[in-house]
C-alpha cells in the first residue's frame, strides 16, 4: 500500500507581511495587500498596481553572502523553507540526508536578477554585445532555475531528490505533488516542497500588458483585485513564496507532530486548446477536480471549502464557475468558494503554494477566508464566492486548484487523515 503523506511544517513569505502568522492574520480579516509598484517607476505601463512583499533579506536571516548570492526568488524560498522546517519539529541534522528531498516549483525564475544583470552588461542597452566583465560571477544561478532547489536543499541538508518544477502558474501545487509521489513511492521520507516567484519587474509587466492581462484599475490598488466581480479588470500581479515539510503519516505520527492535513488526492489535466484561451465548458479542470477526489476516495458532498483559482479574469472566472458545476454536481451551490488572489495578487508559479498554505490554515482554524472585493457579483459566477468577510465554517476536507496559460489545470485535495479509510 502507498504510504499517506501529510504537511507537518508551513513557512509563507508573502505580501502584507512575512511569516505564516501575518499572511494568516491578513486573509482572515479579509485586507488587501495591493498597492501602487514601488519595485520600479511603472508610469509608462498599462497596469501599475501590484501586490508586493516588505522583504529585507538581513532582517530575515540571511547572511551577507547568502545576500549576494542569490536572487529576490531564491531568497524568498530560502526564508520560507527555514520557517517550515522550524514549525514542523524535525531534527533535520538527524535525519538520513540521503532520504530527504527538495522540491520547488516556480513559472518566472530568477527574472529580477536576470534583468538586472542583462541591463548591466548591456549598459542599459547602450552595448551592442554585452560585456561580461559587467555581472556577477554568479550569473549562472540566476540563470538556471534549478539553483532554486539547490539552495533549499543546502539550507536545510537535504541530499536527496532535488527538483525544480516549472509549469507556469500550477508549479506550486505540481510541485507539492512530485514531493509526495516521491515519498509514497519511497525515493524519500521527508520532502521539503513549495514554490516560489519574484515577478514584479518591468519585463513581466510588460509581457502581460501586451495580452491586456493585467488590472487597468490604477485609482484604486487595494481593490483592484476583484474575482468573480462583475467590475473586475484583469489579476494583479504579486510576488511571494511558501513551502511545507511533508513526510509519511506513520512517521509523523510516531514522533507526535502536528498534522496539518494529509495531501489525499491530486491531478492534473492539459486542454492543448489556446495558449490564454480556455474552453468556457470547463472540462479539462473538471476532469482534474474528479480525478483528484477519486484518488483521495471522497465524494464532492465531503469537501467544505475550495480554494479557486480565481484570478480576476472574465474568462478565467466563468471557466472556474462551469468546471465546478460540472464536477461537484449540485454542492458546487453548497460549497464556499473564494480567491485569495482578491488580497495577495497573482504570483504566477508560486501562488499555488500559497493556496495551499491558505487551504491549510483554513483547516486550522475552520475559517474560511473571503474574496475580498466581491461587490458586484457577476451573474455568470452564481456560487458562494464567500464575499468580503471570512466565514466560521468547518473544514475538515478542502479543495484547491490551479489554471496557467497553456491549458494547464490541476487540482489537490487535502484532508484531516481521520477522514479517510485507509
Amino acid at each position: 500500500m502507498a504510504r499517506r503523506v501529510v504537511v507537518t511544517g508551513i513557512g509563507v513569505l508573502a505580501p502584507g507581511g512575512i511569516g505564516t502568522k501575518n499572511f494568516w492574520s491578513l486573509l482572515s480579516s479579509g485586507r488587501t495587500a495591493t498597492r501602487g509598484i514601488t519595485h520600479f517607476d511603472p508610469a509608462d505601463f498599462r497596469s501599475k498596481v501590484a501586490a508586493e512583499a516588505d522583504f529585507d533579506p538581513e532582517l530575515n536571516g540571511l547572511a551577507p553572502d547568502e545576500i549576494r548570492r542569490m536572487g529576490r526568488a531564491a531568497q524568498f524560498a530560502v526564508v520560507a523553507a527555514r520557517e517550515a522546517v522550524a514549525d514542523s519539529g524535525v531534527d533535520f541534522a538527524a535525519l538520513d540526508p540521503y532520504r530527504t528531498g527538495v522540491s520547488i516549483g516556480t513559472g518566472m525564475g530568477a527574472i529580477g536578477s536576470l534583468d538586472a544583470e542583462y541591463r548591466a552588461a548591456a549598459d542599459d542597452g547602450r552595448l551592442a554585445v554585452v560585456d561580461h566583465t559587467r555581472v556577477t560571477p554568479r550569473l549562472y544561478d540566476h540563470f538556471m532555475p534549478s539553483s532554486f532547489a539547490t539552495e533549499v536543499a543546502w539550507a536545510v541538508g537535504a541530499e536527496g531528490p532535488a527538483t525544480v518544477v516549472s509549469s507556469g502558474c500550477t508549479s506550486g501545487i505540481d510541485s507539492v505533488a512530485h514531493a509526495v509521489d516521491l515519498i509514497r513511492e519511497g525515493s524519500a521520507d521527508v520532502m521539503v516542497a513549495g514554490a516560489t516567484d519574484a515577478p514584479i519587474t518591468p519585463l513581466t509587466l510588460a509581457c502581460f500588458d501586451a495580452i491586456k492581462a493585467t488590472t487597468t484599475l490604477n485609482d484604486d490598488p487595494e481593490r483592484a483585485s476583484r474575482p468573480f466581480d462583475a467590475t473586475r479588470k484583469g489579476f494583479v500581479l504579486g510576488e511571494g513564496a511558501a513551502v511545507f515539510v511533508l513526510e509519511e503519516l506513520e512517521a509523523a505520527r510516531a514522533r507526535g507532530a502536528h498534522v496539518y492535513a494529509e495531501i489525499a488526492g491530486y491531478a492534473s489535466r492539459s486542454s492543448a486548446f489556446h495558449m490564454t484561451g480556455l474552453r468556457p465548458d470547463g472540462r479539462e479542470l473538471a476532469d482534474a477536480i474528479t480525478l483528484a477526489l477519486d484518488e483521495a476516495r471522497l465524494n464532492p458532498a465531503d469537501l467544505h471549502y475550495v480554494n479557486a483559482h480565481g484570478s480576476g479574469t472574465k474568462q478565467n472566472d466563468a471557466h472556474e464557475t462551469a468546471a465546478y458545476k460540472l464536477a461537484l454536481g449540485a454542492h458546487a451551490y453548497a460549497t464556499p468558494v473564494s480567491s485569495i488572489k482578491s488580497m495577495i495578487g497573482h504570483s504566477l508559479g508560486s501562488v499555488g503554494s500559497l493556496e495551499i498554505a491558505a487551504s491549510l490554515l483554513a483547516m486550522e482554524h475552520h475559517v474560511v477566508p473571503p474574496t475580498a472585493n466581491l461587490r458586484t457579483r457577476d451573474p455568470d459566477c452564481d456560487l458562494d464566492y464567500v464575499p468580503v468577510v471570512a466565514r466560521e465554517q468547518r473544514t475538515d476536507a478542502v479543495l484547491t486548484v490551479g489554471s496557467g496559460f497553456g491549458g494547464f489545470q490541476s487540482a489537490m485535495v487535502l484532508a484531516r487523515p481521520d477522514r479517510r479509510t485507509p
